[in-house]
C-alpha cells in the first residue's frame, strides 16, 4: 500500500513538471504604456495582465514594461539598463511582445538610424535566449496629443516605418496596435496612456494575433 502511494505521488509531481513546461511563457517588453502608467491597479488592469486572463491557463505573462524607457542605447532613460531588461531573460519565454518607440519620439531622443540600428540590436539579443522565444513587434498605440515631447508625427513618419522595416527584414510578425486604436480616443485620459477600457481592447488585439 505505501508503494503504490509512493508511486502515485511521483506520478502526481511528474505530471505537474509537465504541465508546468507545457505553459507557454509570455513577456511583454515595453515603457509606460505596457506598465501600466496612470491605471489605479496596475497589477490588475495593465494590459498585460488582461492578456494573461483571456489567454487562459495555459498560458502565464509577465509585465517588463518600464516607465519612460527608450529603444535608444543612448536615450534619455534606456530600457537596456533596466533590470525589467535582465528580467525578459530569466523568464525563459516562449513569446516575446515588443512595444517600444513612444518615448524615442521626443525631439532630444530622436534619431530614425539610431533608432533602427538599436532595435535591430535588440532583436538580435533577444534571439540568444535559449527558448528561442517568437517575437511580435508592435507599432505602438497613437499619440492622441503632444505632450512632454511624445508626439504623433515622428512616431507615424520615424517609428512605424522602421518597426514595418525590421519586420519585414527579420520575418517577424507586426501587431498594428497604431491603428487598431485610432478609434480609442477618448480612452487615453493623458492624450498617451490607454485607461483601465483600453488595455483591456489592446490586450484583445494582442491574444488575437498570438492565438492565430
Amino acid at each position: 500500500m505505501k508503494k503504490l502511494i509512493g508511486l502515485s505521488v511521483i506520478g502526481f509531481l511528474v505530471v505537474m513538471s509537465s504541465c508546468t513546461k507545457n505553459v507557454t511563457r509570455v513577456v511583454c517588453v515595453g515603457d509606460s504604456i505596457t506598465e501600466g502608467y496612470g491605471l489605479a491597479v496596475q497589477s490588475k488592469t495593465g494590459y498585460p495582465v488582461v492578456l494573461d486572463s483571456i489567454l487562459g491557463p495555459g498560458y502565464t505573462v509577465l509585465n517588463s514594461g518600464r516607465s519612460a524607457t527608450t529603444l535608444r542605447k543612448k536615450g534619455d532613460f534606456p530600457y537596456w539598463i533596466c533590470k525589467e531588461f535582465s528580467n525578459d531573460f530569466a523568464f525563459k519565454p516562449n513569446i516575446m511582445v515588443i512595444m517600444l518607440g513612444t518615448n524615442d519620439t521626443k525631439p532630444y531622443n530622436w534619431n530614425a538610424g539610431r533608432y533602427e540600428k538599436d532595435y535591430q540590436a535588440l532583436i538580435d539579443t533577444f534571439r540568444t535566449i535559449p527558448t528561442h522565444p517568437q517575437i511580435y513587434l508592435c507599432l505602438p498605440v497613437p499619440v492622441f496629443k503632444t505632450k512632454w515631447g511624445i508626439n504623433d508625427s515622428t512616431l507615424v513618419n520615424g517609428v512605424i516605418p522602421i518597426v514595418k522595416k525590421l519586420a519585414k527584414t527579420n520575418r517577424l510578425p507586426v501587431i498594428d496596435l497604431y491603428h487598431d486604436m485610432l478609434n480609442q480616443g477618448a480612452n487615453f485620459t493623458d492624450s498617451i496612456h490607454p485607461n483601465e477600457h483600453a488595455a483591456k481592447v489592446m490586450a484583445g488585439f494582442i491574444a488575437k494575433e498570438i492565438e492565430k
